[in-house]
């Protein structure tokens, strides 16, 4: 064994993953494969006799909203709530909070935002959709890419873990931000102004100490309620209500109150809220037709080269300019090829991808083809990154 090589061990037992990242890994990775399990399920069911029922499923009503609108504006409000949890925690106390340790994740988010979009707009430019299209490939899915990374490269060290997790927390952020500006209707000042104050009220809540559960669970149900009327869509509420909840433990208490409401939420998130809205978003009915239409539509064309190319040159370009401009450095257990692997695996846009895709063509006949794309984009990524990384872990256990 050389030098360098019993050198990195060392390193690599030196700085275990924390626990409460561990826990966050393996809930995201059962949960990722909860998903693919439900996205499957879906796509059988939308081509086969039984497609006119699962299409009365998800158009049947309650309190006037649809079941598909219900897990889309309502069920994933609950991942964006542990989205924000996870956000504040590593701002606070996690892997983002020196700014060197998080230059290196923030730089390939920032790139794998930029550059998917940008290909997506070149490929579409001048075809129909091409406006709407350019921010769905900005996305990666947390769950998808963390089980795919689990089943692949268990024995790939530690860090390459966590700064796929940092990068996809931004990324996620950012595609929250997407969301508010590019996508919110109606705009009503009141009930946003109203939402503002109730989230204010819970932070004051937080730092008062109050312990009392079904107080925040009326304050983050008020949130969502002002927030969908504010024409804004409802999702943010949750990442509002994540990023107001205290991160940080007082003396004597053995959780956060951060880390209480992950617990609680996150397998929730993960093994159902997720999976619905998967369930009720990738039931898209393919023909031969359609399928050729994800080749010859550039708007889902663009989507499907922003998430495979767009992804891979976006996050590893973000990375590479960070550590030649000395913002950030390769951690020493890793080399540009562990990197380069985990950039094609954020080509997983899937669940925030497909629901881009609904807020962009609503009721519109391109939207299956667009959702077409992100799904074919984001199993090639994870077929690509899957070989990729089971070679790395190799050369790594070698």
């Amino acid at each position: 064994m050389t030098n360098n090589r019993a050198r990195r061990l060392k390193l690599r037992r030196r700085r275990p993953t924390s626990g409460a990242v561990i826990r966050f890994l393996r809930t995201e990775q059962i949960g990722g494969l909860i998903l693919l399990g439900a996205t499957a399920l879906a796509l059988i069911i939308a081509n086969s006799p039984l497609a006119d029922t699962y299409m009365r499923l998800s158009d049947t009503k309650i309190a006037g909203i649809t079941l598909a609108n219900w897990a889309k504006d309502g069920l994933l409000a609950i991942f964006f709530v542990v989205a924000g949890l996870e956000l504040k925690r590593e701002l606070v106390v996690g892997e983002l909070r020196q700014p060197r340790q998080a230059a290196l994740p923030i730089a390939g988010a920032i790139g794998g935002m930029v550059v998917p979009a940008l290909v997506c707009l070149a490929v579409a430019w001048g075809s129909p959709g091409a406006a709407d299209a350019w921010p769905v490939p900005v996305a990666t899915d947390i769950a998808f890419a963390l089980a795919v990374l689990a089943i692949t490269a268990r024995s790939l060290p530690a860090s390459l873990r966590v700064f796929l997790l940092s990068l996809a927390i931004v990324d996620d952020l950012g595609a929250i931000v997407l969301i508010a500006i590019l996508f919110s209707t109606k705009f009503a000042i009141l009930p946003l102004l109203g939402a503002v104050a109730v989230v204010a009220l819970y932070f004051f809540l937080q730092q008062r100490r109050v312990n009392a559960w079904w107080i925040y669970l009326l304050l983050g149900l008020a949130t969502w309620v002002l927030v969908h009327e504010s024409g804004i869509h409802a999702t943010i509420a949750g990442v509002a209500i994540g990023l107001a909840t205290r991160v940080k433990p007082d003396k004597g208490e053995q959780e956060s109150p951060a880390e209480q409401l992950e617990h609680t939420l996150q397998p929730i998130s993960a093994g159902i809220c997720v999976p619905l809205f998967a369930f009720f978003a990738a039931g898209i009915p393919f023909s031969a037709d359609k399928l050729a239409s994800l080749f010859t539509d550039r708007a889902a064309l663009g989507v499907l080269l922003g998430l495979v190319v767009g992804k891979t040159v976006g996050v590893l370009g973000g990375a590479f300019i960070a550590v030649r401009t000395r913002l950030a450095a390769v951690p020493e257990a890793l080399d540009w090829r562990d990197l380069f692997a985990v950039s094609v695996l954020t080509g997983c846009g899937f669940t925030v991808s497909l629901l881009i895709a609904e807020l962009a063509f609503p009721g519109s006949e391109q939207q299956d083809g667009i959702k077409g794309a992100v799904l074919l984009g984001s199993l090639t990524a994870a077929l690509i990154a899957a070989a990729l990384l089971r070679r790395r872990a190799r050369a790594h256990a070698s």
